[in-house]
Parts: structure tokens; sequence; C-alpha cells
């Protein structure tokens, strides 16, 4: 695989951990709009990680999701459960950024991080087949 788009998804997986690690700062610091906010996007530059491979991207959030969905989860590359996490990290983030008086609960920021944690294990095994870390 060519070295340029090895890196690209390296990089992207790099921001995937940054962006976790992020969000449980801001759920230790009671923050938890912003902990919904940082969990999505270490979801969201998971999937840009593994669509790097097929030198996909997106300026849309929509659309690197569907192309993940369609070319990874669809196929059986990742767990469908996979797609239903996105789908709900995208959910919270969207209320948690755009609704005004929106409350983010401990709990629900605490579920939240679970699942960028477990959706960012199954992309780091999958990208170490690769040969990236």
């Amino acid at each position: 695989m060519e070295s340029r788009i090895m890196d690209l998804s390296k990089y992207r997986l790099e921001c995937c951990k940054e962006a976790l690690e992020d969000a449980q700062i801001m759920y230790d610091a009671g923050r938890y709009k912003n902990a919904l906010n940082r969990a999505y996007y270490a979801i969201f530059h998971g999937m840009r990680a593994v669509n790097a491979l097929k030198g996909f991207d997106s300026s849309k959030h929509s659309g690197v999701i569907a192309f993940f969905n369609q070319n990874y989860v669809k196929l059986g590359v990742f767990p469908k459960e996979a797609s239903k996490i996105i789908k709900l990290a995208s959910e919270k983030r969207e209320r948690a950024d755009y609704l005004d008086f929106y409350v983010a609960s401990k709990e629900e920021a605490e579920e939240q991080i679970k699942r960028a944690k477990l959706f960012t294990e199954w992309i780091e095994n999958y990208l170490k087949a690769f040969g990236i870390r």
C-alpha cells in the first residue's frame, strides 16, 4: 500500500486516540457536553482512518459515515453494532453542540465514552493488520 495513504491513516488514528483522551479529560472535569463531542470525534476520526485505506474522504460527516457503513459494516469487516454506535454518537453530539440549554448527564457521557473506546479498539485492531499503530 502506498506510504502516503498509510501515513494519512496513521495520522487520523492518532487524532482518534487524542479525541478519546480529550473526552475523558472533559468527563473528569464535569464537562459532559464537551465529552459527548470529543467521544463522537474519536469515532469520526477512526472511520476516516479506515476510509483512507480506500482513498476516500468527504467534506461531510454523513459522507464519511455512509462510506464506512457501506464498505466496512455492511460487508462484515466491523460488527453491525459499529453502525449503531456511530448513529448514537452522532445524535448525541448534535444535541450537545446545537441545542440551546441541552444538559448532558454524567451517565450519558460515560456511556458515550465507553462506546467510543470500544469503537477505537476495533479500529486499532483492524489497522494493525496494515502495520498502522
